[in-house]
């Protein structure tokens, strides 16, 4: 069975391929700022699902290689909260590196949304989401740090503007929760919705078996 993941996320990419699952990468294409200020004020949690819901139900009548999609489709969305404030991607250097002085030595909350719809056949018979949500504690890094991370590009393009799976991890001093969430995608909370929509997530490797 196949997965189509609404996400150009490399991370997102990455942690199903080291789970054994090999996605079909279809960009959703969702205004994520519009969409949030349509959707009127939201906790971290209910934002992040919107958005997951908006990504997934944006490929639905998406044609792969001139075929319907058949298997189940993933949206994916996430969003740091520092002192009860909502954080997406920074975008600019002078942004993330603003949030950076900010969260600095202290810890925040990284929520991940998910949505996941069945469209085993051709056609959409169900769909459930969940969040799954990490605290984050950050070292207490100098302004030349922060300076030369903002300057790799890397937390430009990513919640919170730091990643844990990459050049961001030096700067992270602990995890509670699902460290899954933080990277944007919990595997054990997807095995968790597959197996309400009836599916067994071992139905999605793609591994030798013997």
């Amino acid at each position: 069975m196949r997965l189509y993941l609404a996400s150009t996320s490399p991370a997102r990419l990455a942690t199903l391929r080291a789970a054994g699952v090999e996605p079909v990468l279809v960009s959703p294409g969702v205004d994520e700022e519009a969409a949030a200020a349509a959707a009127g004020p939201l906790d971290g949690p209910g934002l992040v699902q919107l958005l997951a819901r908006a990504k997934a139900e944006a490929i639905v009548d998406t044609l792969v290689n001139d075929r319907a999609i058949d298997g189940v489709i993933l949206g994916g969305d996430s969003a740091f909260e520092l002192d009860g404030e909502l954080f997406g991607k920074p975008h600019h250097p002078e942004v993330a590196r603003e949030r950076w002085r900010a969260q600095r030595g202290r810890t925040g909350l990284l929520h991940s949304g998910h949505w996941v719809i069945d469209h085993r056949d051709g056609a959409a018979r169900a769909a459930v989401g969940g969040v799954s949500t990490a605290s984050v504690t950050f070292a207490d890094i100098s302004d030349a740090e922060i300076d030369a991370y903002v300057a790799t590009g890397e937390p430009l393009q990513v919640a919170g503007a730091f990643t844990i799976d990459s050049l961001g991890s030096a700067f992270i001093t602990r995890v509670e929760g699902d460290p899954h969430a933080v990277v944007g995608l919990s595997v054990s909370l997807l095995r968790s919705l597959l197996l309400d929509l009836g599916i067994t997530w071992s139905d999605l490797w793609n591994v030798p078996r013997l």
